[in-house]
């Protein structure tokens, strides 16, 4: 779990290779309203304002840019940059070009430089989209989430089935050829035959790029306090499994690779940014919530636009440290293997050899072998099989957790 800022620890001394970012997150908390399912730190905004037309963005943007001129490089150039919200179509070109320069100017920008933006249909124009790839944005992100309008309006979204189309076309139109669509499954009321032709809709769409997630009951989201997981209207664990392996079939079936738990992506357009994640690599993060990956240790900004400008004073004073150790290696290493497994080809098991006990994991994991979630490959290559080891990836990762707990409680004895 990410911790709040902290100082006294010099993030710039004696950094490895390998602990070098070369990727940056950058929060824009801005929507129209807040969707039912959202926890994400957001500020709502109302139909009619965005970034020609705020001040009040203007300004977060102008915070944003402090923040990131205050923060130390620690060694390479950004090879990812990802505009994630919030909605970050509603801000103006000229603001991506202002954030986009900022992180240049301090970090420098790799040649072949990915630069990924949510986008949220129905809230940019052709002009917009098509000055926000003159900005620098050449990877974007459309939430689309289903093909129903009365699913959307359940939901609480703003945009309509037509506004996707229209959305898709715009980007095409405005040069992107690297675009990723959303869906999510087990909403209320969905049924198995709408999530099929969401899914039928989306392939037809030939994005390069597919994000298929399943509804997760935040508690404080609107639909967390209004229902239980299983409660209708949502779906049944077993309706959602047969969604998940629908998605699985259909997807790969049209050329589309499962290459994360919940993404697909034709080859080669795999979200380079997102890999960084599963990959357990640094990176940096910058604004309102935002969390960062510096050298072993998550840390995170506050989750409000004011005390998110009181604690942006006092990173300014004291920026790059933090005040306390670099976390528990055993958390560390569960960290890499969770994240790990979210990824198809999994994790290699000889790389931690002078860490665990590879025999002894592979022994505790056996009856998941067994059970067809877990696939043992060469030499000690663990990963979890499509799609049952990825329905049941929580059970794995529970068992998993309890194997390196109880080696690291003997090597404590």
């Amino acid at each position: 779990m990410a911790r709040p800022f902290l100082e006294n620890v010099d993030f710039s001394a004696n950094l490895a290779a390998q602990d070098w970012p070369a990727a940056a997150y950058v929060h824009i908390p801005f929507c129209r309203r807040r969707c039912f399912y959202c926890d994400f730190p957001i500020s709502v905004v109302g139909d009619r304002l965005r970034g020609e037309t705020s001040l009040g963005i203007q300004q977060y943007v102008d915070w944003l840019c402090a923040e990131i001129q205050a923060t130390p490089s620690l060694g390479q150039p950004l090879n990812t940059i990802f505009f994630g919200g919030g909605t970050p179509s509603l801000l103006a070109a000229a603001q991506v070009e202002q954030i986009v320069e900022t992180l240049a100017t301090q970090f420098g920008l790799a040649a072949n430089l990915e630069i990924s933006m949510e986008m949220d249909p129905g809230t940019f124009t052709l002009a917009q989209v098509q000055a926000f790839r003159r900005a620098g944005i050449n990877r974007a992100s459309l939430g689309t989430q289903a093909f129903q309008d009365d699913l959307l309006e359940v939901c609480g979204r703003t945009h309509r089935v037509s506004d996707i189309y229209t959305a898709v076309d715009w980007v095409r139109q405005a040069g992107y050829d690297n675009v990723s669509l959303d869906l999510i499954s087990g909403l209320p009321g969905q049924t198995l035959a709408q999530w099929q032709h969401s899914l039928e809709a989306v392939i037809a769409l030939k994005p390069q790029h597919l994000s298929a997630y399943d509804l997760v009951l935040e508690p404080e989201t609107a639909f967390g306090k209004r229902w239980a997981p299983g409660e209708g209207p949502l779906p049944t664990d077993e309706l959602t499994a047969q969604m998940y392996r629908m998605a699985s079939q259909m997807l790969q079936a049209a050329g589309y690779r499962h290459y994360e738990i919940s993404n697909y992506a034709l080859p080669g357009f795999e979200c380079r940014h997102n890999l960084t994640y599963w990959r357990n690599e640094p990176y940096y993060g910058f604004g309102m919530g935002a969390a960062s990956y510096l050298h072993g240790q998550r840390w995170s900004r506050p989750r409000t636009r004011v005390a998110y400008r009181e604690w942006l004073d006092h990173y300014i004073q004291a920026a790059g440290h933090l005040d306390e150790g670099m976390g528990d290696e055993g958390d560390r290493l569960f960290e890499t293997f969770m994240v790990g497994l979210r990824r198809a080809e999994g994790i290699e098991l000889s790389q931690f050899a002078h860490q665990i006990d590879v025999e002894q994991v592979c022994r505790d994991l056996a009856p998941y072998v067994a059970e067809g979630w877990v696939a043992l490959e060469g030499d000690r290559r663990l990963r979890l099989t499509d799609p049952e080891g990825f329905l049941f990836s929580n059970t794995v990762l529970v068992a998993l957790w309890e194997s390196l707990a109880a080696a690291d409680r003997g090597n404590a004895q």
